[in-house]
């Protein structure tokens, strides 16, 4: 399948530029509107992963399983581990820059025998991965804006207001997706500078007015354990190390989507190289700022207890209340908010774009109604509100758990890491016959991509394990659940009926061998 491709890309398509050209070759048409370049690409991803969105949201989290020290090195150790994923990640975008990403690329990376059922399982955990993240972002925001409606005010939330505010926040990113995919790119420029200098004025603002400061003994080795309901947590039951390893998974949730740089790529110029640099560099610069956040919001801690314990049930909303008053919470809760719901919009974008090319590829069921592009705004509007309507059904078990958040944001990092493996676990298995594309490691690629699928195969495992005890109804994980439930439909249903139709990636442009001109098709579009 490589060597094709390799003698693809020697036949000059005519009447194209590079990019569509490009795509011509990989077997697909230019439907979707190519208005993107290299630094919006990354802002795509970098709006995505977010440390803004997923350090706040799973502060509480990270306090009580590990506390300061696991998430300080857990940052360091996940964020080195995750850029060798992106790296490997990037290497591959760059030789089939297509939307669909992952799922793509292990058809193109496996033997042609086994590539369809690669890429359906691929497409398949990608996908819950997309929803997961979408619902672990959207119901963040929710979730502080309750918050911050509690502030100054007698309105006390509760589980249905906060899914009503959920439903409303899904809504209007639906609509933003669906009528403003003309001003995106703008958002995103927005975005961008969003991320990064509300970051840093957070940061400063907690830092300059705190009364005190913790020491830095505090910060970088006190280890806590509250995972017990009853008082006795894991630590207890098991061992620190079980707490440890499960305390990574702020670093790990935080530090992920950004595969949104290859979904993004029919709608990137120069996408052979944008979305490789777009992948990296959204790790990079989300690692040291994410890092930056951390350490402030725990030098900034005035009473430990207190802020765990928080009235407002977000421990980042204590310390913007201790350290900057309630007036001064309301502006930085509202630079977080504004954050999440960026991160919101465009996780929308990234999610309707993978399953766009996955249903173009008659991957997912009704893919005949999804795969249709809005002819006037050259956008998957079907997908986009499938995305929606998934993203909300995974978030209607927070109605009757305490930790169907933390679980969420487990199915994201799972479903997500495993997409992001499976691929990469191909490309060392068959690396003689991968064709590089301009972006490549060189000789340091088989080694990069091998300490990538051992890192996704531990966060696999560590994801689906308990995260408080005693394990009942209110504490279990779902997070098993719901990957298993992915796993055995995708391979039953597999098995069952679409190895009988499912052929992998579809060459689009078939369609030329009916008399019908791509390139004629191209014109009259633009």
């Amino acid at each position: 399948m490589s060597s094709s491709l390799e003698k693809g890309k020697n036949s000059p398509v005519v009447g194209m530029d590079e990019d569509e050209a490009e795509l011509a070759r990989m077997g697909y048409k230019q439907e979707l509107k190519r208005d993107l370049n290299l630094m919006q690409n990354f802002g795509v991803s970098f709006s995505i992963i977010s440390i803004i969105t997923g350090i706040p949201s799973l502060f509480h989290y990270g306090l009580t399983t590990g506390g300061p020290a696991v998430m300080v090195w857990g940052w360091v150790v996940g964020a080195f581990f995750t850029f060798s994923v992106g790296l490997s990640m990037a290497e591959i975008c760059s030789a089939h820059p297509t939307s669909g990403g992952p799922y793509y690329w292990s058809a193109m990376l496996a033997k042609p025998k086994s590539a369809p059922f690669a890429s359906w399982i691929t497409g398949w955990f990608n996908l819950l991965g997309q929803v997961a993240v979408t619902t672990g972002i959207s119901f963040a925001c929710a979730t502080f804006l309750s918050t911050v409606c509690t502030l100054g005010t007698d309105f006390v939330p509760t589980p249905k207001t906060t899914i009503g505010i959920y439903a409303a926040v899904l809504v209007s990113q639906g609509l933003i997706n669906t009528f403003g995919v003309h001003i995106l790119k703008y958002l995103n420029n927005v975005s961008i500078f969003w991320h990064a200098i509300g970051t840093t004025v957070v940061v400063i603002a907690i830092l300059a007015k705190a009364p005190t400061h913790q020491s830095g003994s505090f910060v970088f080795s006190t280890f806590i354990d509250q995972t017990g309901v009853d008082g006795i947590g894991w630590g207890q039951r098991a061992s620190h190390a079980y707490v440890v390893v499960t305390g990574c998974l702020l670093s790990q949730y935080t530090i992920t989507g950004f595969d949104a740089s290859a979904h993004m790529s029919e709608e990137t110029h120069g996408a052979a190289m944008a979305g490789p640099i777009g992948i990296i560099m959204a790790i990079g610069v989300s690692a040291v700022f994410g890092w930056f956040l951390i350490l402030g919001l725990l030098f900034s801690i005035q009473d430990l207890d207190g802020t765990i314990n928080s009235a407002t049930t977000q421990p980042v909303t204590q310390i913007f209340l201790d350290t900057v008053g309630e007036k001064g919470a309301i502006v930085l809760m509202t630079i977080v908010i504004g954050a999440m719901y960026f991160c919101g919009t465009f996780s929308v974008t990234a999610n309707s774009r993978m399953m766009f090319a996955f249903a173009r590829d008659g991957g997912i069921p009704g893919h005949k109604f999804f795969q249709k592009v809005d002819a006037k705004r050259q956008s998957p509007v079907r997908t986009i509100w499938l995305a929606c309507t998934l993203s909300f059904i995974l978030g209607l078990p927070s109605l009757g758990s305490s930790v169907a958040f933390s679980a969420a944001t487990s199915i994201a990092t799972i479903g997500l890491y495993i997409s992001y493996g499976l691929p990469i676990l191909l490309r060392v298995i068959y690396r003689d016959d991968f064709v590089r594309g301009p972006f490549h490691l060189g000789k340091f690629s088989y080694p990069v991509a091998l300490v990538a699928v051992m890192w996704i195969v531990f966060i696999t495992v560590a994801f689906i394990l308990p995260e408080i005890n005693p394990v009942n109804s209110q504490t279990f994980n779902y997070a098993v659940v719901a990957v298993g439930i992915v796993f055995i439909y995708s391979v039953v249903f597999w098995l069952i009926s679409a190895r009988k139709w499912y052929t992998g990636p579809i060459r689009q442009i078939k369609v030329e061998q009916a008399g019908i001109s791509v390139i004629e098709s191209s014109e009259e579009k633009s």
